[in-house]
């Protein structure tokens, strides 16, 4: 009776050990799952180097293009397929990995509390530079007021041009630097085929406000005679002609011209640079009419008369800036492999229009020396105003407002402007003045 008492004892005692055994390996599994399994972990990394909150988290390689280094690279770098990790020394493909450039921030999902291992590979991401600056800012849709001058950091803008949808920089904006050639210079949009519309800014870089005569590659006359209707152009036909498609006709150069073929051949193409510059898109003078004549001598004004001037010669409230050439055929300047425009260029380069200068800030209401586009030096755009006993052409004074009241024939700055190509990657950079792009 004893015996069986005792007995009993222990079989209840056997019974409670064993619940509390169960109990225990229970809690331990549960416990090992919540902690394999847990939320996305984000890991900062901090100047490149490893520095990470989770103790247990051991990065034990990195190869950057099939070498190894000791540190996150800079720049924009991706992780390939070969990166991976493993737990408890098998290699686990639930774990994936992500990695930010921007941030340097690593990201392992799920996260393990022990027992991970991690190896990176890098590989160098190839950024498109119209992909970036797209992707780095806020694009307004909406039409901004261009009777009031931009004198603050306007962002960027969207305008349909010749191509599809353009991208335009407006006021006093920080992030739009570019060195490319050995030069710096500043977006002034992307174009709606993709390429990248840049205009000079020095052989440093200038900040907003700065006013240099380094912003400029010289002074020159737009044109070198100023008495004909002709001398309005880019490039023009015969003067003292009789008709408008004579004078306007595209078979000689401007003296403006003149000097910035010679500043590309030496400086771009003489360089190898020429492969980094579009071959399709263009550059607008606009010689289109308000009325007739446009020949010889005759009092005649410009298209651009219509988006910006009075009746009294003076700028309205309402200004109507436009990308759209008015005489796509004849006076939009684009190189024989265009696929638009007169195709009369030998090389791709021009001068802001008068309407770009609008879309980035400035008018001929008010003085701006805030916005990307002032220099503190007069120079020339490439739109004409109107012929009254001498050819005028569209130029923006010293102090960043838009003038139109002297001939062609003037000593201004004059500010090269390219097309990079559509495809055109950077090797560094986000746009500022300390870290342009760098092409």
């Amino acid at each position: 009776m004893e015996f069986q008492t005792l007995k009993k004892s222990h079989l209840k005692r056997n019974i409670i050990i064993g619940i509390m055994v169960i109990g225990i390996i229970s809690a331990c599994i549960l416990t090992f799952t919540r902690s394999k399994y847990k939320n996305t972990q984000s890991i900062p990394l901090v100047n490149g180097t490893i520095n990470y909150s989770l103790a247990d988290l051991n990065i034990v390689a990195i190869t950057v293009d099939g070498s190894e280094v000791d540190q996150i690279p800079d720049g924009n770098y991706e992780l390939t397929s070969e990166s991976y990790c493993t737990v408890n020394g098998e290699k686990d493909s639930n774990v994936k990995l992500s990695y930010d450039s921007t941030t340097k921030g690593l990201s392992v999902t799920p996260m393990t509390t022990k027992g991970i291992k991690c190896y990176l590979d890098f590989e160098k991401r190839e950024m498109l530079l119209a992909e970036i600056v797209k992707n780095d800012n806020n694009i307004h849709d909406e039409i901004p007021y261009f009777a009031n001058v931009a004198t603050t950091d306007e962002g960027i803008y969207k305008a349909e041009d010749d191509w599809g949808d353009s991208y335009y920089f407006r006021g006093a904006v920080t992030n739009n630097y570019v060195k490319f050639a050995g030069y710096y210079w500043r977006i002034v949009r992307i174009n709606g085929d993709g390429s990248i519309r840049i205009i000079y800014d020095g052989t440093s870089a200038h900040a907003n406000g700065e006013s240099s005569d380094d912003r400029q590659i010289q002074v020159s006359s737009y044109n070198s005679s100023y008495n004909d209707n002709a001398y309005v152009g880019y490039m023009y036909g015969s003067t003292g002609a009789n008709s408008y498609a004579a004078t306007h006709a595209n078979n000689n150069n401007s003296t403006i011209k003149g000097v910035l073929d010679n500043w590309y051949t030496i400086n771009i193409a003489n360089k190898g640079f020429g492969d980094k510059i579009s071959k399709e898109a263009g550059f607008c003078n606009d010689r289109g009419l308000v009325g007739i004549l446009g020949y010889g001598t005759n009092e005649t004004s410009y298209a651009s008369v219509n988006r910006f001037l009075d009746v009294t010669w003076t700028w309205p409230n309402v200004l109507n800036p436009t990308l759209k050439c008015n005489q796509i055929n004849n006076d939009l300047y684009t190189v024989s492999e265009s696929s638009k425009g007169n195709k009369a260029l030998t090389y791709p380069i021009g001068l802001i229009t008068v309407d770009e200068m609008v879309f980035g800030g400035g008018n001929g209401r008010s003085t701006n020396t805030n916005y990307y586009l002032y220099t503190g030096q007069d120079y020339w755009t490439m739109t004409p105003r109107n012929f009254s006993n001498w050819a005028i052409v569209f130029y923006v004074e010293k102090n960043g407002i838009i003038g139109s009241n002297i001939s062609v024939y003037s000593p201004y700055g004059v500010r090269p402007v390219i097309n990079l190509a559509r495809d055109v990657v950077i090797k560094s950079g986000n746009g500022t003045i300390d870290t342009p792009y760098e092409i």
